[in-house]
């Protein structure tokens, strides 16, 4: 009797969910570079968990950090599908910064990020930068206005080859009056991208969000900002409207 316990007991050990884990566990890149300052390369490796082994999105992906002098770091993510990682110095300390981004899947192109500092062995996260002004709604006679900074003219852009969509959805009556009071959907950011300012000022952030009309699909076009840590604050130092063809 008790060799079958034993039996069992050991089977259970053989596939507990941990060893499972750990066979699972995807090496997606490994880089290196001085993320504390010290002079000396920490090792970065980036790993994931798939959800399933016929699919490309990962459930779970961190990143473990190793010193030459044995310490040891983790940094959890969000799930998504092609994740990475960059070094790059954004908050201009002079040290790499480990900036992390996948992409969700989804129709609206978003992806996630996340920007973490070690300087001095100290992990932090850095927020990223938000777009806290952008406004955009219906006007009449098939006319659209994008504002992108409380300061600036809006951009009139004219949607009449649209315009049998709007009147069957009934934002438009067949004179091309707005029936009603109506915003343009405005995304989040979707994308960001580490870009050099200058050789003086370092590296800061392209950020690009769709603003669409009466549906996701009825893109318009794309706002495209620039930006830049300075004193742990984002200033915005550039926006621009791309229309869509």
């Amino acid at each position: 009797m008790s060799t079958i316990i034993l039996a069992l007991f050991l089977n259970v050990i053989w596939f507990s969910p941990i060893n499972a884990k750990e066979a699972d566990v995807v090496l997606i890149e490994t880089l290196q570079g001085d993320l504390t300052g010290d002079g000396q390369n920490e090792e970065i490796s980036l790993k994931g968990i798939l959800f399933s082994p016929d699919t490309v999105f990962y459930k779970d992906i961190w990143v473990e950090i190793a010193s030459p002098n044995e310490e040891r770091w983790k940094i959890s993510y969000q799930g998504g599908y092609e994740p990475a990682v960059e070094l790059v110095d954004l908050n201009h300390d002079g040290i790499k910064d480990i900036f992390y981004q996948s992409a969700t899947g989804g129709s609206g192109g978003l992806y996630n990020y996340q920007l973490n500092t070690l300087a001095n062995g100290e992990l932090k996260e850095i927020p990223l930068p938000e777009q806290l002004f952008l406004q955009g709604s219906f006007k009449d006679d098939f006319i659209v206005s994008i504002q992108l900074t409380p300061d600036s003219d809006p951009y009139l852009m004219d949607v009449s080859n649209r315009s049998e969509d709007y009147i069957r959805l009934g934002i438009y009556d067949e004179n091309g009056t707005l029936r009603k009071p109506q915003s343009l959907m405005i995304d989040p950011i979707a994308f960001f991208e580490p870009v050099l300012i200058s050789d003086s000022k370092g590296y800061g952030l392209k950020s690009s969000q769709q603003i669409s009309g009466a549906y996701h699909a009825d893109g318009l076009g794309t706002v495209e900002s620039l930006w830049y840590l300075e004193n742990g604050k984002w200033i915005l130092l550039q926006t621009e409207w791309l229309p869509s063809n």
